[in-house]
């Protein structure tokens, strides 16, 4: 018997990939030092690897600690909160267009959640900075959304 995605696993899945493999500190540091936000291409790879994690800081001090800390805390976030969004909608999606939309969407809520929540954890925190941290995470969302999208639509749903 084939086993199916179902639209919750496979976006989980999806987004688990791309924070992963875009978001962790060789891959990061990469894109920063050899592309220029200038170019399409060097904009969508500083986009992709938006949501970064770490193992440590990049020095010893407390505000790069706490940076650390939610640096790390927005990419867990971000999967959770997917999972969560996919968990209580997709029952109502079976794949195609829907949970194309459902995963892309998700995706955009999820990131600017994230992003928003953590932005207190930095050193200094401000309530406009949280709105910033959101902007910056709904953009991620908004840019590579689709490819949560994809994979979403291409899965059966949870009643098929």
């Amino acid at each position: 018997m084939a086993r199916t995605r179902t639209v919750t696993g496979a976006g989980i899945i999806a987004t688990a990939a791309l924070v992963l493999i875009f978001g962790n500190q060789p891959f990061t540091e990469w894109v920063y030092r050899h592309t220029s936000e200038d170019t399409a291409w060097g904009w969508f790879l500083r986009v992709l690897c938006w949501p970064h994690w770490a193992f440590g800081p990049v020095d010893g001090s407390s505000g790069a600690m706490r940076r650390l800390l939610a640096d790390d805390l927005r990419a867990l976030l971000l999967i959770l909160f997917v999972a969560v969004i996919l968990g209580v909608v997709s029952k109502a999606v079976s794949g195609g267009a829907g949970g194309f939309l459902l995963g892309w969407s998700a995706l955009i809520f999820a990131s600017a959640l994230a992003a928003f929540l953590t932005a207190f954890i930095i050193a200094n925190p401000t309530f406009i900075g949280a709105l910033k941290a959101a902007h910056a995470g709904s953009a991620y969302g908004l840019f590579v959304g689709w490819i949560v999208g994809a994979a979403t639509g291409t899965a059966k749903g949870a009643g098929s």
